[in-house]
């Protein structure tokens, strides 16, 4: 196994933002609902002004300046913005790249909805397996798909708590603090078609009529199928990313497997607080071993360096803490990576 370390982190978000009131004066749903049902006091939202690259850079740069590197030592552009960017047909990664100084670095731009940070840290340690030349990684992307949230069509009200901004991290092989052990990802194609922006693409393209109908927004297909399938299939699949994950990172100092027992910290993109807390549960934990970012809102990907971020500011995530990092994305995938934070015991 190549060994890989989180050197640093960054996060950047607009200035624009919505709080729970407007978020029910906009959706007739009750206040209470929006605070306590769905877990949303405030979320960040799109700047029109501030495009979804642009805040990759910002966050990239905080990274790379906390980690305190040239960036002409970045070897690799792991870039998550989403398809919702300043361009369509447009490789993201090699913007990023060059607009941090990163000019030696190639890049890829990758998508797995909200589980593509914990895709990215699978694929970033994959390529260094590949080619000894690659020492240093840079993983990030802004998000900017409070675009497509409708708050008037209650059918996606899961999807109420999306919001904005961008995550950055840098890797780096070898490196002897915060390695990434264990990763894995489980798919579930019967849902791929059930959350759709309908107007957005070859099938329709977003005309003026399709506008007008508000096809250039999230849909539910299938509400009743998707959310059946969610039910049986959805905290299943989260323990046993967590299991094979916990399964893939290794053995411990004393030559013992890793265990759920071992989880000190939950990070968990944000979702309702009920499937938190059932998680939290399931694994034997309690709400002060991990975070809820309910002032921020769900920022898709990005929110497991958020996370990693907020742990850090709490007081939650300290040295010597093996972290676990969850997440699911539309379509549906869910994905697991175990991190041991701080220094290599």
């Amino acid at each position: 196994m190549v060994e890989m370390g989180i050197v640093s982190t960054g996060t950047w978000f607009p200035e624009t933002y919505m709080t729970s009131e407007d978020i029910a004066a906009e959706s007739g749903l009750p206040g209470w609902v929006v605070r306590e049902k769905l877990g949303i006091e405030r979320k960040f939202v799109a700047d029109p002004d501030v495009h979804p690259n642009e805040m990759a850079v910002k966050a990239a740069r905080v990274a790379i300046d906390k980690a305190g590197i040239d960036p002409m030592d970045i070897d690799v552009v792991l870039c998550t913005t989403e398809e919702w960017r300043e361009y369509l047909l447009w490789t993201t990664a090699i913007d990023l790249a060059w607009e941090v100084g990163a000019k030696r670095a190639w890049g890829l731009d990758i998508h797995a909805r909200c589980v593509t940070t914990i895709a990215a840290l699978k694929l970033a340690r994959s390529l260094m397996a590949d080619d000894p030349s690659i020492d240093t990684i840079l993983i990030g992307g802004g998000y900017a798909i409070s675009h497509f949230i409708d708050l008037g069509d209650v059918n996606t009200s899961f999807l109420f708590n999306i919001g904005a901004g961008a995550g950055a991290m840098i890797v780096k092989r070898d490196w002897p603090e915060n390695r990434v052990l264990g990763n894995h990802l489980i798919a579930d194609g019967m849902m791929s078609r059930h959350v759709l922006v309908p107007a957005s693409g070859s099938v329709r393209h977003p005309d003026n009529e399709a506008l007008a109908r508000g096809d250039f927004k999230f849909r539910l297909v299938e509400p009743e199928a998707m959310k059946q399938r969610l039910g049986e299939v959805s905290i299943p699949n989260w323990l046993a990313c967590v299991d094979k994950a916990l399964e893939n990172s290794g053995t411990k100092r004393d030559g013992s497997p890793y265990t759920r027992d071992d989880i000190d910290f939950f990070n968990m993109s944000l979702v309702k607080p009920s499937a938190h807390r059932e998680m939290l549960e399931r694994l034997g934990m309690n709400e002060e071993q991990s975070v809820y970012i309910s002032d921020i809102g769900h920022i898709g990907e990005q929110d497991a360096i958020i996370n990693i971020e907020a742990g850090i500011e709490q007081g939650r995530l300290k040295a010597g803490d093996t972290m676990v990092i969850i997440a699911a994305g539309i379509g549906y995938v869910w994905g697991g990576a175990v991190v041991e934070w701080g220094p290599k015991a």
